[in-house]
């Protein structure tokens, strides 16, 4: 996929493992992100949710930030509803996606784009990221999903603290909070996280998205709907050639190589001495 980043502020890489990377590229605005850019992410989303070659993503920011929220330096003449269906429609096209996500933080990730990375399955910080909740600042509440996000990460009471303050904090107190996986040394970040997406996208792809699911869903859910879910989704991986594939790996003592494939004969594939002179079983 290739993205015309002259004027949309996101740049969209591919590479040969399945792992995509966007991103965020208003090095100017600290990657604020105003209409358009905000538009075209939706896009990239959407289109990586339909698209069967990435099998990971990586969410990150040009220039030494990740991202600053919501670009403000400029009159919008939008109707604010409109504006909160295209942030609403991000926030839900990175929920939904069915391969796993690594937000890649450096320098600020504050108001959206702080909620943006907490929509990431998993968040790698350098020890220059700092985050923020920085809406009360400016007499707004959360949005991009901070509300929804926050308390499951967090608990309520800090979940509050959080919002309310509207403090900064640095990547070691969002490790301790548990809302940063790692804080990786500037240096390091790169090959870290490529390392991690590379694992990722060599995982069998279905399974990780059921499992994936199932944490999403299982968050707000009773212990009874959770198993039925784990057993719905459990078929699923059973009608795959990953799982086959796991088992005569392991038997063999080598690395499996997961392609997702479906394993299960589609429908009009049965042997014709299988079924009866009529056509039917």
């Amino acid at each position: 996929m290739t993205v015309d980043t002259a004027d949309s502020g996101v740049v969209v890489t591919d590479d040969a493992t399945g792992v995509r990377t966007v991103t965020l590229n208003r090095p100017g605005r600290k990657n604020a992100l105003d209409w358009t850019a905000w538009c075209v992410l939706r896009d990239v989303l959407e289109d990586t949710a339909r698209s069967h070659g990435p099998r990971a993503l990586i969410l990150t920011g040009a220039g030494g930030s990740f991202c600053s929220g919501a670009d403000i330096s400029k009159p919008d003449p939008r109707h604010p509803v409109d504006k909160m269906r295209i942030l609403a429609d991000v926030a839900m096209a990175v929920h939904d996606l069915p391969i796993p996500t690594i937000a890649k933080v450096d320098g600020v990730a504050v108001g959206a784009g702080w909620n943006l990375a907490l929509g990431c399955d998993l968040v790698a910080a350098t020890p220059d990221a700092r985050f923020s909740q920085i809406f009360a600042r400016r007499g707004l509440s959360m949005d991009l999903g901070g509300s929804w996000h926050l308390p499951r990460l967090v608990g309520l009471q800090q979940a509050k603290r959080l919002a309310l303050l509207a403090e900064m904090i640095d990547a070691a107190q969002a490790h301790t909070l548990g809302l940063v996986t790692w804080v990786v040394a500037a240096d390091e970040m790169d090959a870290f996280v490529e390392k991690i997406a590379q694992q990722l996208a060599a995982g069998p792809p279905v399974a990780l998205a059921q499992i994936k699911s199932l944490l999403n869903e299982g968050a707000d859910g009773s212990l009874h709907e959770a198993l039925a879910r784990e057993s719905r989704a459990q078929v699923i991986n059973f009608g795959t050639t990953d799982a086959a594939t796991a088992y005569a790996a392991f038997a063999q003592k080598k690395e499996p190589a997961f392609t997702g494939g479906w394993a299960v004969p589609p429908p009009g594939s049965v042997p014709r001495n299988e079924i009866g002179e009529s056509g039917n079983a």
